[in-house]
């Protein structure tokens, strides 16, 4: 008696034996069902770090404030590097220098915010990195 074997098909869907030998039936491997329906696009409802989940408002207002402060940081930080960026590009040693009417028009500062935005910038320069002696 002959040893059956398991359908074997590849991905363009040809047909394989069920069984070997003659007369032996010829199935055909089906992709499977889908068990759902995939979503519609709809638009997720907009969250904020889960914010809008939290029922306790000792616990909302911690989570909340330790938000505020993370993001304050960030922006300091991002300040840091928008200064040390002006700075750079404005440097008179690069033949590529701006000026700070330049860089003000490039990122929508007025004049006098970018000129004190490359003086910041230079003394964040000047001053020795972190982890350097």
């Amino acid at each position: 008696m002959p040893e059956r074997q398991s359908p074997v098909s590849d991905q363009s869907g040809p047909t394989a034996p069920a069984a070997t030998g003659a007369g032996a039936p010829v199935r055909r491997l089906r992709p499977a069902q889908l068990l759902f329906e995939p979503q519609a696009d709809a638009p997720e409802p907009e969250r904020f770090f889960d914010l809008e989940s939290i029922d306790d408002p000792a616990e909302l207002l911690r989570r909340s404030t330790e938000l505020t402060l993370a993001f304050r940081a960030a922006a300091e930080r991002a300040t840091d590097f928008q200064a040390v960026a002006a700075a750079q590009l404005a440097d008179p040693r690069r033949f590529d220098a701006i000026s700070p009417a330049e860089i003000a028009s490039q990122v929508e500062w007025t004049p006098d915010y970018a000129a004190r935005m490359v003086e910041y910038g230079r003394g964040l320069l000047k001053q020795p990195r972190r982890g350097e002696h």
